[in-house]
């Protein structure tokens, strides 16, 4: 008899076409099988739930090592998982650097300690994300690393980033590039529009992403490496992706939640909570991302999750660190803000949040087929909540989305087939 029987609920799984009602089944954390099935061990009573294969958030911080007080592996862990997340991707802006295999191996560890979503570390492009010098990518990749970037940095030298993309190519990973000219950027810290005139803010323009995009995808042209843009923010890039895909470049793109769904004109309250990096941009920029995630130019929807402690983040904005949390919320926001008003369907949030983000990382989650881990998400569409970051399992409370209305959560989190999370526990 196998362990689990999740019964009766509406399985969406994209990575094989499916939006059906219908059963799944789980044994030794395996999916076992789809389809109709009778009893198990133990059995979990579905109806009115979408069960979706564990979702995939692969741009998050975790702030250990270095600054443990904002965010462990483990509290991100936690967070992930009660907001459906089964596996995450960590970026390597910690203190110190996540620059070398011992680093890596280490994330990882942890990660296996918390014993909640998996833990999937981004190794640095350059030693120390200096820019400078090329980091160990082939000993990194071997421990463990699923993808390089220096995120929160550019990679602004032209030949390191074809180095990187050439090396990277070897051992099958993408590069992953935080997309902004420092020069262009200046001192912004916001987007350069109509909004920061009016606020008397620092602009950062569209352009300083753009200009490294466009690089960007040309080098990959040139090395045939797979570069992933990082953070997608303005209408020009995603049209120089979707162009670029055209072309056969091999070429991945991701946008956050806050990117889809905020424009530039919440900073208007000078609440830190809206300072992130690349900023808000305009109406214009949020319908393009939402058309390139629809169109599929854009795989991935992420949270780019930044924990920053109160005491740093809650400041006057233009001293404020760039940064917000998201893993509590994200899926509720998608629920709420792009399915519900029709801009994706359930079958195309899914995919931006499981089977692609997966193809990007070449990981074998995001899919409910036989034989596959049984991460699953179990997602009740229906349920009213008001969002409080105070009752939030990360350690930090800057979140842009605090006291919205939504609709939808998870609210079981299967990882290996064993509970993670149990919102109705």
């Amino acid at each position: 008899m196998p362990d689990l029987l999740i019964k009766g609920g509406r399985v969406i799984c994209p990575a094989q076409n499916l939006d059906t009602k219908t059963d799944v089944v789980v044994d030794h954390g395996r999916i076992a099988g789809i389809g109709s099935y009778e009893a198990a061990d133990a059995v979990v009573d579905a109806a009115g739930l979408i069960v979706a294969p564990g979702l995939i958030d692969m741009h998050v911080h975790f702030r250990e090592p270095g600054k443990v007080e904002e965010e462990t592996i483990a509290s991100g862990a936690a967070a992930a998982v009660a907001g459906g997340f089964t596996t995450v991707a960590v970026m390597p802006n910690t203190d110190r650097p996540v620059d070398n295999e011992a680093a890596v191996a280490y994330q990882i560890l942890q990660g296996q300690r918390a014993g909640l979503a998996r833990v999937l570390p981004i190794g640095a492009v350059s030693v120390g994300r200096e820019g400078t010098r090329l980091a160990e990518i082939g000993q990194m990749s071997h421990a463990g690393a699923v993808a390089f970037s220096d995120d929160g940095s550019c990679v602004c030298s032209a030949r390191l980033m074809s180095m990187a993309l050439k090396y990277a190519s070897m051992f099958g990973k993408p590069i992953i590039d935080h997309c902004e000219d420092p020069d262009l950027a200046g001192k912004g810290v916001m987007h350069a529009g109509l909004w920061s005139v009016k606020l008397g803010l620092g602009g950062i323009p569209a352009a300083a992403e753009e200009v490294m995009v466009a690089r960007d995808l040309t080098l990959a042209k040139a090395t045939g490496g797979h570069v992933h843009i990082a953070h997608v923010s303005t209408e020009g890039s995603v049209d120089l992706i979707r162009r670029a895909r055209e072309r056969g470049v091999r070429v991945s793109a991701e946008a956050t939640i806050h990117h889809l769904t905020l424009t530039d004109e919440w900073v208007q309250s000078f609440d830190p909570d809206f300072k992130m990096n690349p900023p808000l941009r305009g109406c214009d920029d949020v319908e393009a991302l939402r058309a390139g995630i629809a169109d599929g130019t854009i795989d991935a929807i992420v949270s780019d999750h930044a924990p920053h402690a109160p005491e740093e983040k809650h400041v006057e904005f233009t001293l404020a660190p760039f940064g917000v949390i998201g893993l509590e919320t994200t899926l509720p926001i998608v629920i709420s803000q792009l399915i519900r008003p029709g801009v994706l369907t359930w079958s195309q949030a899914i995919a931006a949040m499981t089977s692609k983000p997966a193809q990007v990382l070449d990981i074998e989650a995001g899919t409910l087929e036989t034989g596959r881990p049984a991460d699953i998400t179990l997602i009740d569409p229906e349920v009213e909540w008001t969002i409080d970051s105070a009752r939030f399992r990360s350690k930090s409370r800057n979140c842009p989305f605090d006291g919205w209305k939504v609709q939808g959560r998870a609210v079981l989190t299967l990882v290996g087939g064993q509970t993670r999370y149990d919102a109705r526990a």
